[in-house]
């Protein structure tokens, strides 16, 4: 196989990864034009079709997926092999790739990458935000963020944070038309501002103390987003309730514009964790973010 050949492999497991041909041609820095023929002429000099294409999707063929199963761990190795090399570099570089929720991204991984990103510039980071949970090995992920109860058995665990203290907090606005809630039973009457999970479709499910005993409640509502800093705009709007992690609302609440409910029926979450693969080999690059990110007590 000559350089050529890998080259042209590597742009058509993209293609079938991305499933479309202009996040592609985006992703290698190609043009569209461009990537469709690296495509076509892989597959005449293969002599199969690789990839089946309709004039709105892509998607790759039997002979085709069998190529990207047999690949996609070639690759894998091949990015690691580079990413080692960076041992014997003077200064730690290389790219990680972070998916985290979008809590810890802004209060842990953000504030640690301004330190670390400072000291080594030739680090670069990306960090994706998403609720769901995701496989960080089929992703090409370096490594996940979740709440510690969400972290898989066969994955190393390393906790990014202490436990996280969580609000349910109203606007002055929003009580002068709603009586303040003294138990978790009376949430029923109550409109809430809800956060969908993208891997199952449901609503977060608010983590509340009733009667001694943990139990998890869905407050209908009639706003749903998939990120807090909309939910907390919509709270301070006195659309409904919120279900916060506390440090996002305190201000808010030390100015009078929210209101806090249910302290005591209120328990916090699980740290934040960082999770990756045991058998992954760690990059100087990777192993500095880890350090970086490792909660202290």
């Amino acid at each position: 196989m000559d350089r050529q050949d890998m080259a042209d492999l590597t742009a058509f497991v993209v293609v079938a990864e991305e499933r479309n041909f202009t996040r592609a041609a985006l992703k290698l820095g190609l043009s569209q034009s461009a990537l469709s023929g690296i495509v076509r002429r892989l597959e005449e000099r293969l002599g199969v079709r690789l990839l089946a294409r309709t004039s709105r999707s892509v998607a790759p063929t039997e002979a085709g997926e069998r190529l990207v199963q047999t690949l996609t761990p070639m690759l894998r190795e091949l990015d690691q092999s580079f990413a080692d090399l960076s041992e014997f570099r003077d200064r730690p570089a290389g790219t990680i790739r972070i998916t985290s929720v979008e809590h810890a991204a802004k209060t842990i991984i953000r504030p640690t990458l301004t330190r670390l990103l400072t000291k080594y510039p030739d680090i670069n980071v990306e960090v994706i935000v998403d609720y769901g949970l995701v496989d960080v090995v089929a992703d090409r992920f370096d490594a996940g963020v979740r709440l510690g109860k969400q972290v898989a058995k066969d994955m190393i665990a390393v906790r990014m944070s202490p436990d996280v203290p969580m609000a349910i907090v109203g606007s002055p606005a929003y009580f002068e038309k709603h009586a303040v809630p003294e138990n978790p039973e009376h949430l029923i009457d109550h409109r809430a501002i809800n956060l969908r999970l993208p891997t199952t479709g449901v609503l977060n499910a608010w983590r509340l103390i009733d009667g001694g005993r943990e139990v998890r409640v869905r407050v209908d509502g009639p706003l749903v987003f998939n990120t807090i800093e909309l939910i907390l705009d919509a709270a301070v709007d006195g659309l409904g309730l919120a279900y916060m992690p506390l440090d996002q609302v305190t201000e808010h609440i030390a100015s009078g514009r929210l209101n806090r409910v249910l302290p005591d029926s209120t328990p916090p979450l699980p740290g934040y964790h960082l999770y990756y693969p045991s058998r992954r080999h760690a990059s100087p690059a990777f192993s500095l973010f880890v350090d970086a990110v490792r909660y202290r007590a």
